[in-house]
């Protein structure tokens, strides 16, 4: 028999066995605490509404990811949520697909994983329209395969430059557009290669179809690439001054100015970042210099305009209007200057061994300069995507694994669409056909690995859109580039018949003048374009600009001038402009090459195992929490998610591996719980025997159970759920009871100990009070006998200060009967001189809080309350005077001091004297009146100056001859005196300071003064200068303190309404005379005779 104890104790080790079992049975999964539906092939009913609203749902509780069997769909949220963190990566590593929510680390794993341990070679796709956040969900899956591969420094350092790869690629390759802020303008595929451990070795990225006419133009609300934005934002002075660029975004006409800035985009902080990524990747300084002088290079080209001129044939040729612009592109680029701008104004077309030479008009020149930035912005991508390529390729030779990570421009379907947005759709048509045949194809392969029966699944096949397109006889493509190579006159319009003619009947291909009768009265249909049905919906194509787009032609003549170039990039880029390897052939088109190259993809990722990542764009606001059904629903329909789903449906909509199975269901039958000895497979048959779920609504295969309808899942996971609460509950009570048990053992135990303790501290503390009693009576009976002897020897001490006192007060009384007659003399005086020393006193600290104001023009002070303290009253204020001038004077900085001392200056030469003085006190003396330094006008000027420039100012001359006056530039230097002419910036006279000797004026409200030259000296050959300013008192001192400074001798000033001046050989008097003025109050002046001069002033 088991005593009390014993039963309580395994009572208690049952609830604890229970309760870990629990806990190991409750695993994580897809289905635990679903919000909707974590897998769309589980969704009932299955329809466009149901499957928007389950996105919907997810997405308002911060759900955006979604599975479509392995298929993710990732909703932008346009915000930073808590799902990237170390600890998340953590979380998904090395776990099965299904076993967790859905995330997009989890087909990143799962592809990792099937690349290390199976050998298998994975591409993931990422598709999506324009802001949906493709080139964001390319780098989650490259930062999640950096977190997880393995460690080192080399395997470090390579993980390091393919993650850096991507800011320098975003700088050259993105752009803000008018749905996305950091939109890719170019498709990239980027192969990471692996050795057999799973660690990165290297990569070779493939770029596709650079948007490259956004060089030379962008829409409305959008931005150049963010390279000319970031160089133009966060380059040096120094650097920005060696490109000879300015940071004015408003100097150049390739950037778009009305959306110039972005909202939380800095792009300053970016160069940096790009400068330091360009660093890690392994690009070098002089090519990151060259790279900078392209993109200069490129900015530059928008500046250069073009003006008409007739020629003698009456042909019309173009001339560059300013050819500053070109002068500093071919400084950048080492191209002489008379080369390229000939290639601007004429073309050279040559045929078997002649040549002819035309001229350009004004159209055809703005063309080839857009050209020519377009081919040099694009060719200078292609150069950085290779030069990334040499740095981060494998340098081993040992056999690779490859995962391929595909970021491609989505389906466009814009209001005005052209060539770009056809080629676009046609790469989308492509990857969706390879995407419907590799879903196909992954699902029967594992049907019949499963030895599942393989029934027929009926979906759209568009096949025949993409043979509409690339067909080699009467593809678009090919009629396209049939139509650029034929002789003759080529025009779009050409073209578009051409289609009219050949595709009128195919089913897909609609216009309004084919010979099909339905579109003749389409007027959604215009004239000018055509109409494609593809998969995700009917396009509407402008057929305006294929033909010149699809020839992306060049003129050989510039072509030429780039390979002359200086510059090693440049040359490079241009490698047939080389006369000696000139080729007569035809380049290829942009149609055939981006076929070329689409084939190649395609063939490429037939190789591998594809994994999906489908990104959805939640509203066009670029807005958190915002989910616009409409635009969302667009995306689905030519996403072809409905689709997808049903074909993965189409069969088995849902299906396990055994082992999870068995372990997740394996409460609901008495058989398997809580453990079953035999094979999960047996298992699951004897728990769905149990269940009585029909026979036809599940098939057992090889390794999987594989269950056909959705709800019968369901109803699984509703009886596991009730399942769940039914042991919770057990689990509970079981352990409730167990608790209490515990709890009262523990507390009996605790009672006895309790009452021991209680015993033993009773008799202590009676103790304790027994032992403090006897102390407290023995120190009352001390404190007595110590406050006895106190109070007698206090009494004792009284006495003998008593006596002390008497003594002390009879001396006193005897003293001062014997001297009162000496006090009686002498009481006058003291008591005057304590009254005069209390006045003082109270004077002084009246004073103190009296004082005026530290302002030196403050005139007030305290009245004088005595007036035997008249002349300390006075001494004080003339004290406090000083010593607040002293303070207020203290305050100036040295360019004030150098002001006030030049007004000083002025105030000594022309107060009482000049009656324009008083009018100049409240101006201040600026000097630099031009701004020479900063005003481009004047640079000549400024370099032929090597000295300081204290004055520049705009003097009118008079003129000795007639007394007209002229408009010269007043320089003044620390040891000339200059005049320039003021259009030209030409220096006209310089005179030197020792050479001046005096200077006139008269004594008027006038500007009229006179510079008198030394007689004999090399400046004076011509005579005295006669000048008039509306800064002359300025002009004078400064005249005055820089002769001082210079030669040590004061300037004479002579103030008088008539003075003689030297003109040539005559002496000529200056008179200053009253009158009326015609125009006002200006003064003025006219020549009487030979030896008069009348200066007019109101």
């Amino acid at each position: 028999m088991q005593s009390k104890e014993e039963r309580l104790t395994s009572w208690g080790r049952r609830g604890s066995e229970l309760e870990t079992m629990a806990k190991m049975e409750v695993k994580t999964s897809l289905l635990d605490n679903m919000i909707g539906v974590g897998d769309m092939v589980l969704l009932e009913p299955l329809n466009e509404e149901t499957f928007i609203n389950n996105l919907k749902k997810r997405f308002d509780h911060s759900e955006i990811y979604t599975y479509i069997g392995s298929v993710v769909i990732s909703v932008n949220p346009y915000r930073s949520l808590p799902i990237y963190s170390p600890e998340k990566v953590e979380e998904y590593r090395n776990r099965n697909f299904y076993e967790l929510s859905p995330h997009i680390f989890a087909l990143s794993d799962e592809a990792y994983r099937s690349l290390r341990d199976q050998d298998k070679d994975q591409c993931i796709l990422i598709t999506g329209e324009s802001g949906a956040g493709k080139t964001e969900a390319s780098k989650l899956v490259m930062s999640y395969v950096a977190a997880v591969c393995g460690k080192g420094a080399e395997v470090n350092q390579v993980k390091e430059q393919l993650l850096q790869s991507n800011p320098v690629l975003e700088a050259f390759g993105n752009a803000k557009t008018v749905r996305n802020d950091n939109s890719s303008r170019f498709g990239k595929y980027m192969d990471i290669e692996f050795d057999f451990k799973g660690d990165p070795l290297g990569g070779v990225i493939s770029n596709y179809l650079l948007e490259k006419s956004r060089v030379v133009k962008q829409p409305r609300g959008e931005r150049n690439f963010h390279v000319f934005y970031q160089l133009l934002s966060g380059a040096s002075e120094e650097l920005l001054n060696k490109l000879k660029l300015e940071r004015d975004f408003s100097r150049y006409n390739y950037l778009s100015l009305d959306s110039a800035k972005v909202n939380g985009v800095d792009d300053a902080a970016n160069f940096r970042t790009v400068r330091n990524a360009m660093q890690i990747v392994g690009f070098m300084d002089h090519e990151a210099e060259s790279v900078l002088a392209v993109v200069a290079a490129v900015l530059k080209l928008g500046n250069i305009e073009f003006k008409p001129e007739s020629r003698v044939n009456g042909l019309d040729e173009s001339k560059i209007k300013d050819k500053n612009e070109l002068k500093e592109i071919c400084e950048l680029t080492g191209i002489d200057q008379s080369v390229l701008e000939r290639a601007f104004s004429f073309r050279t077309v040559e045929a078997k061994q002649e040549k002819v030479s035309t001229t350009l008009n004004v159209a055809q020149a703005y063309y080839a300069r857009d050209a020519l930035a377009k081919n040099l912005y694009s060719r200078l991508f292609s150069w950085l995507v290779n030069r990334i390529n040499e740095s981060i390729k494998a340098q081993t030779k040992v056999r690779k694994k490859v995962m391929g990570v595909l970021d491609i421009y989505g389906f466009e379907i814009f209001e005005d669409n052209s060539f770009e947005q056809f080629i676009i759709n046609y790469c989308n048509e492509k990857l969706q056909q390879i995407f419907i045949e590799l879903t196909l194809k992954e699902e029967q392969e594992e049907y019949i690995r499963e030895d599942i029966e393989w029934t027929h699944i009926d979906y759209f096949n568009n096949a025949i859109i993409c043979d509409l397109i690339e067909n080699n006889t009467n593809g678009i493509l090919a009629m396209l580039d049939e139509e650029c190579l034929r002789p003759g006159t080529v025009t779009d319009e050409t073209f578009l018949e051409k289609l009219n003619q050949v595709c009128a009947t195919h089913q897909h291909f609609e216009s309004r003048m084919s010979k099909c009768s339905r579109f003749l009265n389409d007027t959604s249909l215009p004239h000018s374009c055509f109409r494609i049905q593809h998969y995700a919906g009917k396009v509407l194509y402008q057929v305006e600009g294929f033909v010149d787009k699809n020839n992306d032609l060049l003129y050989r003549d510039l072509s030429q001038a780039m390979w002359k170039a200086s510059h090693a990039l440049i040359k490079s880029l241009f490698p047939e402009g080389n006369p000696a390897k000139i080729n007569l052939k035809r380049p290829p088109t942009a149609g055939s090459q981006f076929k070329a190259s689409v084939a190649t993809l395609m063939k490429n990722l037939q190789t591998k195992n594809p994994n999906y990542i489908r990104c959805i764009k939640p509203n066009d606001k670029k807005a958190a929490h915002i989910f616009n059904e409409a635009l969302v629903c667009h995306q689905i329909r030519y996403l072809g998610l409905l689709e997808n789903v049903r074909v993965r449906r189409a069969g088995y909509a849902f299906r396990q591996a055994y082992e999870p199975c068995l372990e997740r269901y394996k409460m609901l039958c008495k058989q398997t719980w809580p453990h079953w000895k035999g094979p999960a497979r047996s298992g699951v048959e004897v728990l769905f025997n149990e269940l009585e779920i029909p026979v036809e609504e599940y098939s057992f295969g090889r390794s999987k159970i594989f269950i056909r309808n959705p709800r019968t899942l369901f109803k699984l996971e509703d009886l596991r759920k009730q399942r769940l609460e039914d042991l919770a509950t057990l689990i509970q009570k079981i352990y409730r009871g167990w608790k209490c048990r515990t709890h009262f053992l523990l507390m009996k135990k605790s009672q006895i100990v309790i009452a021991a303790w209680y015993r033993r501290y009773a008799q202590q503390k009676r103790y304790q009070q027994t032992k403090s009693s006897a102390l407290v009576i023995q120190s009352y009976i001390r404190g007595w006998k110590a406050r006895k002897i106190l109070r007698e020897l206090k009494h004792q001490k009284r006495c003998k200060e008593a006596v002390t006192t008497i003594a002390a007060y009879w001396h006193g009384t005897q003293v001062r009967r014997e001297y009162r007659k000496f006090f009686r003399a002498n009481a006058g005086k003291k008591i005057y001189e304590f009254t005069l020393q209390r006045i003082v006193q109270k004077y002084f600290l009246e004073m103190k809080n009296k004082m005026p104001s530290l302002s030196p023009i403050d005139k007030n002070w305290p009245s004088r309350p005595y007036l035997f303290l008249d002349s300390t009253h006075k001494e004080l204020k003339r004290i406090f005077h000083l010593w607040r001038c002293k303070k207020y004077r203290d305050q100036f900085t040295d360019q004030q001091k150098l002001i006030y001392e030049e007004k000083l200056e002025a105030s000594e030469l022309f107060k009482d004297k000049k009656a324009l003085y008083p009018s100049s006190v409240g101006q201040p003396f600026q000097g630099a009146y031009l701004e020479i330094n900063k005003n481009p006008k004047y640079k000549k000027l400024k370099d032929a100056i090597e000295e300081k420039i204290i004055i520049a100012e705009v003097v009118n001359k008079i003129n000795r001859a007639n007394g007209k006056s002229t408009s010269r530039i007043f320089l003044l230097t620390n040891n000339n005196l200059l005049l320039a002419d003021q259009k030209s910036g030409q220096i006209k006279s310089e005179v030197p300071l020792v050479d001046v000797t005096k200077v006139s004026m008269s004594s008027q409200n006038d500007g009229f003064f006179a510079v008198h030259l030394k007689e004999g000296s090399e400046a004076a050959s011509k005579g005295d200068f006669l000048f008039s300013s509306d800064h002359l008192i300025e002009m004078a001192t400064k005249l005055y303190r820089t002769t001082l400074s210079q030669t040590k001798q004061k300037l004479n000033i002579e103030i008088s309404d008539e003075f003689l001046v030297q003109f040539r050989q005559d002496k000529v008097c200056v008179k200053f005379i009253q009158g009326n003025q015609k125009n006002g109050s200006v003064p003025t002046c006219k020549r009487k005779n030979n030896r008069l001069l009348e200066v007019a002033v109101p």
